[in-house]
């Protein structure tokens, strides 16, 4: 399984977290999700990391908010979609 899946694969288990209620649990998982999509990222042109700072204020301002549904719709499709860019 190649970076990119693996990274796909914890990001959809990180927002099924979110959407089971399991917040806590989550949080943890995501701080590991953003390093390994951080890494990724960094290989990519100015416009992917710009698209993906400001992704992840969305996602921390859903965290603040505890907008757990929307976070876990922005990991599901929004950081996915980037992550395979």
């Amino acid at each position: 399984m190649s970076e990119i899946e693996q990274c796909v694969l914890a990001c959809n288990d990180c927002a099924g977290l979110f959407r089971l209620g399991r917040s806590v649990e989550a949080a943890l998982n995501m701080l590991e999700v953003f390093e390994t999509a951080d890494g990724l990222l960094e290989r990519n042109s100015p416009a992917v990391r710009q698209q993906w700072s400001q992704l992840l204020v969305e996602m921390l301002a859903c965290q603040q908010s505890q907008d757990w549904l929307g976070l876990a719709d922005y990991m599901q499709y929004e950081l996915t979609e980037l992550v395979h860019s």
